[in-house]
């Protein structure tokens, strides 16, 4: 099988997402479809709709700046509008919809235009909560609102102090606190889903390291553990969550079962490209981790193995497969993104 059958059977929704969505009442509406995740997000709910024998409608929303990004979804059978969601005029005009999947945010960039970050991640939440207020929502987070911690321990889990470090991180909290505000306010089913970190061919911290591994770019070691977790079993988790929003507002962690060493992923995609990896700094005693034992209990555990992710990026790479261009900054700890 050649790596892009491969990739591709790794796309397809499970069984259990299938029979999530046949008993998911309602049509399901994306809000910022554009980003990394957002259009395998509707590609692969549209995909698990056909495959129940449903009628229901995905719509993305976005401002669809990506070049051919929007005649791409709809020729995937995807509703798209768009629209500016900081535009209150532009954001009651969109349609209603029962299942709300919300992956408006901004991240990088955000030093020098800090003002924007707060606008997009802590004050769009409430207009959105406020327009959607019947719906039931999962609500993109991210795993940046916990500190560091120890790389002895497992990560924190639901029930851990947040600590965001940064603005980034801090207005993420801040859209966290707002959705759960509107939550208790309107008796509005909402899923808080802190996500850390999916991966994919065309982004994501292995295809970051990978690509450092092939292009012999040093490797900072100080972040020295990760998380990660396939992207399409991310986008199942994301949908197959709507049955678990509630009041008050759910959080929930999602990432992959393992602390993973950075240098030994280095090292493993070295073995593959027949190279040895470059090195900078030591690893600290600290980094962002995130424990997903719940998400596991809901969920049971990923079904696609790091040695699977390892061999499709490699082998994408290898083929000269296109990338987003979006490095994760994974090894960031100051919060400066």
């Amino acid at each position: 099988m050649n790596i892009r059958s491969l990739y591709e059977k790794l796309l397809e929704p499970s069984q259990p997402l299938i029979e999530s969505i046949a008993t998911l009442e309602g049509d399901i509406i994306i809000l910022g479809v554009g980003g990394k995740m957002g259009p395998s997000l509707a590609k692969l709910a549209k995909r698990a709709i056909d495959l129940a024998g449903m009628n229901k409608r995905v719509i993305g929303v976005a401002r669809f700046s990506e070049p051919g990004l929007e005649e791409e979804l709809q020729q995937h059978g995807i509703i798209t509008h768009q629209a500016d969601l900081l535009d209150d005029e532009a954001l009651q005009r969109l349609p209603d919809a029962q299942n709300v999947l919300y992956l408006a945010g901004t991240k990088f960039g955000t030093t020098g235009k800090e003002s924007f970050t707060w606008a997009m991640n802590s004050y769009l939440p409430g207009r959105v909560a406020e327009k959607y207020q019947k719906s039931r929502i999962v609500v993109f987070s991210t795993g940046n609102v916990y500190p560091l911690v120890s790389v002895q321990s497992n990560g924190p889990n639901e029930s851990h102090p947040t600590q965001p470090v940064g603005e980034y991180a801090q207005s993420c909290l801040g859209r966290e606190r707002v959705f759960q505000y509107f939550s208790q306010k309107h008796q509005t089913p909402i899923l808080i889903y802190r996500l850390n970190y999916a991966n994919d061919v065309t982004y994501g911290v292995l295809a970051d390291i990978a690509l450092k591994v092939r292009n012999q770019q040093p490797i900072d070691l100080r972040m020295g553990y990760v998380n990660i977790i396939w992207q399409q079993e991310a986008n199942e988790i994301a949908l197959r969550s709507l049955h678990h929003c509630s009041v008050p507002a759910k959080i929930l962690n999602v990432a992959g079962p393992e602390k993973l060493s950075v240098r030994e992923l280095a090292v493993e995609f070295g073995k593959v490209f027949g190279l040895e990896p470059v090195f900078t700094n030591q690893e600290q005693e600290t980094a962002l981790l995130s424990d997903a034992s719940e998400m596991r209990r809901l969920f049971g555990d990923p079904a696609v193995s790091l040695r699977q992710m390892i061999e499709v990026i490699a082998g994408w790479i290898a083929e000269g497969g296109k990338f987003l261009n979006k490095p994760t900054h994974f090894q960031e700890r100051e919060g400066k993104f």
